[in-house]
């Protein structure tokens, strides 16, 4: 039985939020996304501190559930390098909402021209990360 067998319900955002609605999954996300963190160490270093037993396990998980495939590093063979599946890439927007809503509401500060290209062009500012990433 997969985890999609066992949700408590069918509404689509209990569903989304049983796979990200935890702290720790969409700040690695973003740090994938944002940060270019690509092996457990760069994700280690983010300033939020996550513990190394959680990191596992949540990528672990996120492998599991498509968001992020992993393959060893061609020039250490012992490092995985993390990228973030097209499925992964999809939560784009809901990082961009959730920045946009944490800095208007929470003082929240994003990296500078992050909210305003996103603002200003959604499709655009999606498609310019998304090509970012595949040429990674």
């Amino acid at each position: 039985m997969t985890e999609r067998d066992q949700r408590r319900s069918t509404c689509p955002i209990s569903a989304a939020l049983e796979v990200v609605g935890d702290r720790w999954t969409l700040l690695i996300v973003r740090d994938m996304i944002f940060g270019g963190a690509r092996t457990y160490r760069d994700l280690l270093a983010a300033p939020e501190g996550i513990a190394t037993n959680i990191l596992a396990n949540r990528l672990a998980r996120m492998q599991a559930l498509g968001i992020l495939t992993s393959l060893p590093d061609p020039q250490d063979g012992r490092r995985m390098i993390y990228r973030l599946t097209p499925k992964g890439l999809d939560l784009l927007p809901v990082l961009m909402g959730l920045s946009t809503w944490g800095a208007r509401y929470e003082g929240g500060i994003a990296p500078e021209g992050v909210l305003e290209a996103w603002m200003e062009d959604p499709k655009a500012f999606v498609t310019r990360v998304q090509a970012a990433q595949a040429a990674d």
